[in-house]
């Protein structure tokens, strides 16, 4: 079975300690590698890409920002494999959570087995992620798993709720209230009284509503007066 690679970026300011370290990378099928930087500076401000980074090889005596001044200021921090040449930073390091230490020089061995614990670590968190990314509903008498991207929208109808995906409509006997209690409030949001919408689905809001397309047809949501504040401010908008 094909392996998932980790994407990762190089952190490292001394040229051919980084030239080593992308030639290792280069012959681990864990890794893919998205960047190489000579800074933690040039990192920062280095063009964005859509692909994520997993794993951070990291420097920490860099010009201009220290390694670990580089990790406060990310708002997500990705696996963390330290590069030093003094071992003298190792219990701060660790503070940050990193994932291994390698002492320079850096032999392909040392690389290898910090790299696979790397892995290993990242693999256990990415199916929490994804257990997480779930939820079931039951349809009859089975449960029916939806990650919760498939999900539309929710409508409350007197004492139970729909479950509105892209391909049918799940009838659940729960209140709109415990419904939302176990759904993610950075991507669902209560924009009615009788309704709760997954924000990464909205195409369009109007003064009093807004439009979901389920890839065919679009449908109309009411939004409720005393919600739409909220509704506006989860979302990242672009106005005069």
């Amino acid at each position: 079975m094909p392996i998932k690679p980790m994407n990762c970026i190089i952190i490292e300011d001394y040229e051919e300690s980084r030239q080593l370290v992308e030639i290792f990378v280069q012959k681990t099928r864990m890794l893919n590698l998205i960047g190489s930087y000579a800074s933690a500076v040039e990192a920062i401000n280095a063009p964005s890409t859509n692909e994520k980074i997993d794993l951070v090889l990291l420097d920490i005596e860099l010009p201009e920002m220290s390694g670990m001044e580089y990790l406060k200021t990310l708002s997500e921090r990705p696996v963390v494999i330290i590069l030093s040449a003094q071992e003298k930073y190792a219990l701060e390091a660790f503070e940050y959570d990193v994932t291994d230490y390698i002492l320079k020089p850096i032999t392909y061995a040392r690389f290898y087995k910090a790299v696979s614990k790397a892995y290993t670590q990242w693999r256990r968190e990415q199916n929490v992620q994804k257990i997480q990314n779930e939820i079931f509903v039951r349809k009859g008498a089975s449960l029916i798993k939806l990650s919760y991207d498939e999900i539309l929208w929710v409508e409350a109808l007197e004492n139970y709720v729909l479950v509105i995906t892209s391909r049918e409509k799940l009838t659940v006997h729960f209140t709109l209230k415990a419904i939302m209690q176990k759904l993610p409030p950075d991507q669902f949001l209560q924009v009615h009284r009788s309704h709760i919408v997954n924000i990464n689905k909205i195409n369009e809001i109007q003064r009093t509503s807004l439009v979901i397309n389920d890839g065919t047809v679009d449908h109309e949501i009411p939004v409720g007066k005393s919600y739409k504040e909220q509704l506006l401010a989860s979302l990242n908008l672009m106005s005069r």
